[in-house]
């Protein structure tokens, strides 16, 4: 039986459907702050994980369920709000995360799939990033994801915990219809936003060292992605564990104007996008080194853009 926080988000129920697919049960822990109740069927607690009471009330509900593993997604993500209320977002991620291991701790459950990113790296001046890469995050956000990791290798080395960080890059598509990213926070959901709206999608940046002048990403198919959390949860099983932190993407770049022009097949809506300046601390290039994660889990998800934005809109033309 898995544990799972923040399951009720668009990454949380992707990740709560292919767990009980393949077999597992699963209770849910989220404050439905960003989380939606309709999106999953099997139980849910209401909490607040950096409330100061919720370490008895997890230990309690461990005990009552007995789980084997949990799967820690609950976070607030919010790059640029992170830069705005960074106190909030150390509280909340850091304290919501030593909670959970606190009751962890308390009941001996020692396996956790942390929900880690790609913001770890910050800039770094390569294209592909592997996992030894020095990070040096540039925002709270990705500050308190790796410390996050920090703390889940403390946790081992004090009392045994096994942990397994999951770099996120750029998560999207659908699975399922009813499953759509609601938060208007990354590249596609925001030009769907804006196509919806009568609006035009916007570029930030056509002169990088890029083949076509627009940033390029690693973008994932959040399918791939949850199904990337029940292969860490096997990979916890071993003994022969060489590593705990592995990226999550397809080691596949696609350009700004390479996802445009998905959305406009997708969509069928032709636009022109508006080309403003380039914005502070976008790297030219950043997509992932995969090879880890493919030698060590046997894991790999499939480079299909066409695939992960027609699925999206899909999903979001489903939902009005």
């Amino acid at each position: 039986m898995i544990l799972l926080t923040g399951g009720a988000g668009y990454i949380g129920s992707h990740v709560v459907r292919a767990a009980e697919a393949a077999g597992h049960s699963c209770v849910v822990v989220d404050n439905l702050s960003t989380g939606l109740v309709k999106r999953i069927s099997c139980p849910i607690v209401e909490l607040e994980l950096a409330s100061p009471d919720s370490v008895s009330l997890l230990a309690r509900l461990m005990r009552e369920h007995k789980f084997d593993s949990v799967i820690h997604l609950a976070a607030r993500k919010q790059v640029g709000e992170s830069v705005q209320k960074p106190e909030e977002y150390f509280l909340e991620n850091l304290g919501g995360l030593g909670n959970l291991l606190l009751a962890m701790r308390e009941v001996g459950l020692k396996s956790l799939v942390f929900s880690s990113s790609a913001a770890t790296y910050g800039m770094p001046d390569v294209d592909f990033v592997g996992e030894d890469f020095n990070c040096k995050p540039i925002n709270p956000y990705g500050e308190t994801k790796l410390i996050g990791e920090w703390l889940g290798r403390a946790a081992g080395k004090a009392w045994g915990l096994r942990a397994v960080n999951l770099r996120y890059f750029n998560v999207a598509g659908a699975g399922w219809d009813d499953l759509a990213d609601t938060a208007v926070a990354n590249l596609i959901p925001i030009a769907f936003a804006a196509l919806k709206a009568g609006e035009t999608p916007k570029v930030f940046g056509d002169d990088y060292a890029t083949a076509d002048g627009s940033c390029v990403r690693d973008y994932v198919h959040v399918l791939d992605l949850a199904d990337a959390h029940l292969a860490a949860l096997d990979y916890l099983e071993r003994d022969d564990r060489n590593f705990d932190t592995f990226n999550v993407g397809t080691g596949t770049g696609s350009s700004v104007f390479e996802v445009l022009a998905e959305i406009r097949t997708a969509t069928g809506i032709d636009f022109e996008p508006e080309v403003l300046p380039r914005r502070a601390g976008d790297p030219p290039y950043l997509c992932a080194d995969v090879s880890r994660i493919k030698n060590e889990l046997g894991w790999s998800a499939s480079p299909d853009l066409a695939s992960i934005v027609s699925s999206a809109w899909k999903a979001v033309a489903s939902a009005n």
